[in-house]
């Protein structure tokens, strides 16, 4: 293998390595606080991905061994402790996506009171009487580009008719040479 493809694998174990670590230690501080494991929990505190908790043995199997070490509650069954952990599961990603929504309602609510400051400010800095002017003056610019484009257009035709002239005065030029060359090239004869 080269160097480059030594240092990426390297640099993977390592960071594979980190992610255990992290995983680790979040097992360990659930297993203390006596919180139920879910894999969303577990992904979200040790942030890395819930991929990663499916997919990598190690991962799995310290996922496993706390599983066994940690004891149901007295009186509730292993079916209904996991149902139990499904919901709260589920709570905790309701509550996640919750809180990311009031965050974006927050952020949009902020960006249309600005927007609106804007819109009320450009409305009173106009003295009276300037909207109609400023309608009457966007309405005069636009049809002054119209006739802008409608004369480029006009200039485009007659620049392309032009070259096409240069290009037959061209052509007719070289036929004409061609007809005279061979008068150029003989002797005039002697008298």
């Amino acid at each position: 293998m080269s160097s480059h493809t030594d240092a990426a694998v390297q640099a993977r174990r390592q960071a594979t390595q980190e992610m255990l670590e992290r995983l680790q230690s979040t097992l360990a501080g659930a297993a203390r606080d006596h919180t139920p494991l879910t894999v969303a929990a577990l992904a979200r505190t040790a942030r890395v991905s819930r991929t990663f908790l499916y997919q990598n043995q190690q991962a799995r199997a310290l996922i496993e061994q706390a599983n066994r070490a940690s004891t149901p509650h007295p009186g509730v069954s292993k079916s209904g402790n996991r149902a139990q952990l499904a919901w709260k599961e589920r709570a905790l990603n309701a509550e996640v996506a919750l809180a990311q929504a009031q965050r974006e309602i927050r952020i949009q609510r902020t960006r249309i009171a600005e927007l609106l400051g804007k819109i009320r400010d450009l409305q009173h800095d106009l003295p009276e009487g300037s909207l109609q002017r400023l309608v009457t003056e966007n309405t005069t610019l636009k049809q002054h580009v119209r006739q802008l484009t409608q004369d480029n257009q006009q200039l485009q035709e007659r620049l392309t008719s032009a070259r096409q002239n240069n290009r037959f005065m061209d052509k007719r030029i070289a036929d004409l040479e061609a007809q005279l060359a061979p008068y150029l090239t003989t002797p005039p004869p002697h008298s």
